[in-house]
């Protein structure tokens, strides 16, 4: 076993071992992809007439789907890094629509924001949390992710 996932591996309730980065992942895959329905469906509904907010909810999508394969295919930490990032990118944007004006257009929370904006947070966190429990986030992981072994 990889020295840097093997202290992230835990007993779920008497089953067999499953290692919590696969889980953290798995969750933020899928935020991603919950987030990445969201836009196309509000594109479906008439985002696509909204000029730059509509071609910019067609990156949403593509890019969502995107990461979530990235996080679930490729195990480094530029995968977990996107997905923070898009988790926050998102949000943001949406606030500064929410509470001002993104590109001339405004709008309000709905059953459909609250869904986005809680995908988006937890994939804020499942790319937090899976580079911590990978050791991406460790003084001890040198830039290639690999563990730093000292010399003895």
């Amino acid at each position: 076993m990889n020295p840097i996932t093997q202290r992230s591996v835990v007993k779920v309730r008497g089953s067999t071992p499953v290692e919590v980065s696969t889980m953290v992942r798995s969750v933020g895959a899928v935020a991603a992809v919950v987030s990445a329905a969201v836009h196309l469906y509000l594109w479906f509904d008439g985002v696509k007439d909204q000029g730059t907010v509509g071609a910019l909810f067609v990156v949403n999508v593509v890019a969502g789907l995107v990461i979530a394969g990235m996080v679930l295919r490729w195990h480094h930490w530029i995968p977990l890094f996107l997905l923070t990032g898009f988790g926050a990118a998102t949000l943001g944007a949406f606030l500064i629509a929410v509470n001002g004006s993104l590109f001339g257009i405004h709008t309000s929370w709905s059953w459909y924001a609250w869904l986005a904006a809680a995908a988006e947070v937890t994939a804020v966190v499942c790319g937090v949390l899976g580079a911590a429990r990978e050791g991406y986030l460790s003084p001890e992981v040198s830039t290639r992710g690999q563990a730093h072994r000292p010399a003895h």
